[in-house]
């Protein structure tokens, strides 16, 4: 069966989501993780080395300038699980607004960014990249921070990594994700176009008051 859109957003809601084996094969398959990861949208570990770099920044945050850039971005490294398909299925979500992208820019040029599905008070998050040095964790921060004003409840990173972990993700067993996953897609006021976007001081401002 060739996936289409809607039925991403289907898995997705099963808590379910897709990967290929490489960027040049064309198989598609759906993955369930025994462990699942997650952010906790209280639990964002904002270290003083990352405040002190969001306030003095001059880069820009902007949510949705460059999609493809995004995922274009976390594509280039020589092992990544997106293929033409899978990019392509983003990029349909994207014109759908059902999969989102929160932008580090540096003047005129992306240097880092997160992106993922939107679904309900959910919040799938499907890679990130870097160009600079905490391009990728500035975007994260700003991405936290935008789906808690914004109403959500569930930031799943799908896996677990030292760098996720050390931002605050968590792992937690598929029972208790499902759990998780079940109540986020029955908040039906999540808005992620309900809350400004703002700057990377706003951001560092914001966390550092709540943590």
């Amino acid at each position: 069966m060739r996936l289409t859109p809607n039925l991403l957003l289907q898995g997705y809601a099963a808590g379910i989501f897709p990967m290929a084996e490489s960027r040049d094969d064309p198989e598609v398959f759906w993955v369930d993780p025994r462990m699942r990861g997650v952010l906790p949208l209280d639990g964002f570990h904002m270290s003083r080395s990352l405040a002190r770099a969001m306030r003095k920044s001059d880069w820009t945050l902007r949510i949705d300038a460059d999609f493809e850039g995004v995922v274009d971005g976390c594509a280039d490294r020589i092992d990544t699980w997106i293929n033409p398909e899978i990019r392509g299925l983003y990029n349909a979500l994207h014109e759908q607004k059902q999969a989102r992208s929160i932008e580090i820019w540096e003047g005129s040029h992306l240097v880092g960014g997160v992106y993922g599905v939107v679904l309900k008070g959910a919040f799938f998050g499907e890679s990130m990249f870097s160009r600079r040095t905490n391009a990728s964790k500035m975007a994260l921060a700003a991405a936290v921070d935008h789906l808690r004003r914004a109403g959500f409840a569930l930031f799943d990173t799908q896996f677990l990594t030292t760098h996720l972990a050390s931002l605050g993700a968590i792992e937690i067993a598929r029972d208790t994700y499902h759990a998780r996953l079940d109540r986020a897609l029955n908040i039906h006021g999540a808005n992620f176009d309900a809350v400004p976007v703002g700057t990377l001081q706003d951001v560092v401002q914001r966390m550092t008051q709540t943590s």
